[in-house]
C-alpha cells in the first residue's frame, strides 16, 4: 500500500503559474494599452492617484515609484474613505486615477472611481474579474488576466498588478528598453521558479520566528510591504515593513530585542544606498538575510533586464519563502485563520 503526499497548497501552485499570467496578460492586453496610451498622450495627466486595499495598495506603491521614475508624474495614494466615510468629493480634474483590485467588488473603491470619473478624471481599473462593478465604472480597463484565484493569500493577482501597466509606460517612454525586457519576462520567471529548493531552505532560517521586519528601498518597497502582509497571513509572523532609508530613524531599537531582519535588495540606482544600509546592521550584529537581484543577496533572484521588471521576479521568490515558511511551521498558507478570499470595506 502507496502512501499518498498531501498536494502542495493552492498558494505555491498559484504563484508558480506567474510567467503562464505574466505572457497570457501581455497578449490579450495589447489593444488596451495601445487605447490607453493614446489617451495618455492626448489628455497628459498633471498627476496620478492610485486607490486599493491590501496587497493591490502594495502594487500601487510599485507603480507609483515607476510612474514617477520613468514618466516624471507625481503619484498619490487616495484613501478611499475620505469619500466613502467621510462625505468629500476631492478635486482630481485632469487627474489619472488608477484602481488596482482582484475581485473589483470592494465598495469604497468602486465608489471613488465613480466620483473621480463623474469630477473629469481619467480613470483606470486595474482588475481581474472582468464583470466586476468596478471594471464597469472604470473609463479603462487592464485586466489582471490570472483567471481564477482561490487562494485566500493572493499571489499572481499581486504579480499581473506589479506588470500590467508597465506595457503601457514601455509605450509613453521614449527608450525601448522596458519592452523588450518585458517579451523576456516570463522567460525570467519560470527561472526564479528554479530557486524555489532554496527558498525552502532560506525559510527554514525562520522557523521559529514570531516578529520579523521587513526592509527595502524604491522599487522594491512595494514588494516589502506585501512581504510583510503575506508574513502575517500566512506564517502569524508579526511583520512590519520599513524604508530601509527610515529604520535608523527609530525602529533600529528594536534590534536589540533580537528582532531577525529580511531585506529585499536590487540591482538599480537604490542599490549601493540599500546595500550601504543593510551593511551597517549587520556591522552592529543584526540577523539579516536578502532577496534580490543584487549580487550576494542569500536568495539571489535572476537580473530581468529593468529596473521595473526585477521587483516582479524578488515578489515570486519571496511566495516561494513564504509558503514553505507555512509549511516549515506546521501551518496551512491556505486556511489563515479569521480570513476570507473576499474582503468588502467601506
Amino acid at each position: 500500500m502507496s502512501l499518498q503526499t498531501a498536494p502542495d497548497p493552492l498558494m505555491l501552485q498559484e504563484a508558480r503559474q506567474a510567467p503562464q499570467v505574466i505572457e497570457r496578460q501581455q497578449r490579450q492586453n495589447a489593444e488596451a494599452v495601445q487605447h490607453l496610451a493614446a489617451a495618455l498622450r492626448e489628455r497628459r495627466p498633471p498627476y496620478a492617484v492610485t486607490v486599493a486595499r491590501g496587497s493591490s495598495d502594495h502594487a500601487c506603491t510599485v507603480l507609483k515609484y515607476a510612474l514617477e521614475t520613468q514618466l516624471s508624474l507625481p503619484v498619490a495614494s487616495l484613501g478611499p474613505s475620505v469619500h466613502t466615510l467621510y462625505g468629500t468629493k476631492l478635486d482630481l480634474r485632469g487627474a489619472l486615477l488608477i484602481a488596482v483590485s482582484q475581485s473589483g467588488a470592494s465598495p469604497d473603491v468602486v465608489e471613488n472611481v465613480k466620483m473621480a470619473r463623474a469630477g473629469g478624471a481619467m480613470t483606470v481599473a486595474l482588475v481581474n474579474v472582468e464583470s466586476s462593478e468596478l471594471a464597469h465604472e472604470a473609463e479603462f480597463v487592464l485586466p489582471l488576466c490570472c483567471g481564477e484565484e482561490k487562494a485566500v493569500a493572493a499571489t499572481k493577482s499581486y504579480l499581473a498588478s506589479l506588470t500590467a501597466f508597465l506595457p503601457v509606460i514601455a509605450e509613453l517612454h521614449p527608450d525601448q528598453s522596458l519592452k523588450n525586457t518585458l517579451s523576456r519576462l516570463p522567460e525570467a520567471l519560470t527561472q526564479t521558479l528554479n530557486l524555489e529548493a532554496e527558498a525552502s531552505d532560506l525559510a527554514e532560517r525562520y522557523r521559529f520566528a514570531d516578529n520579523l521586519l521587513v526592509l527595502a528601498r524604491g522599487l522594491h518597497f512595494g514588494v516589502a510591504q506585501e512581504a510583510a502582509l503575506k508574513l502575517k497571513e500566512t506564517c502569524g509572523i508579526h511583520a512590519e515593513a520599513y524604508s530601509a532609508a527610515e529604520f535608523s530613524h527609530g525602529p533600529k531599537r528594536l534590534l536589540a530585542e533580537g528582532l531577525p531582519l529580511l531585506g529585499f535588495s536590487s540591482a538599480d540606482a537604490a542599490q549601493s544606498a540599500t546595500l550601504e544600509a543593510y551593511a551597517s546592521l549587520v556591522a552592529s550584529g543584526a540577523d539579516l538575510r536578502t532577496i534580490g537581484p543584487s549580487a550576494g543577496s542569500d536568495l539571489s533572484t535572476p537580473q530581468t533586464g529593468h529596473a521595473l521588471t526585477d521587483p516582479v521576479a524578488s515578489a515570486l521568490a519571496f511566495y516561494l519563502f513564504a509558503g514553505h515558511l507555512a509549511l516549515h511551521k506546521g501551518l496551512n498558507p491556505d486556511a489563515p485563520p479569521l480570513l476570507s478570499k473576499v474582503t468588502k470595506t467601506r
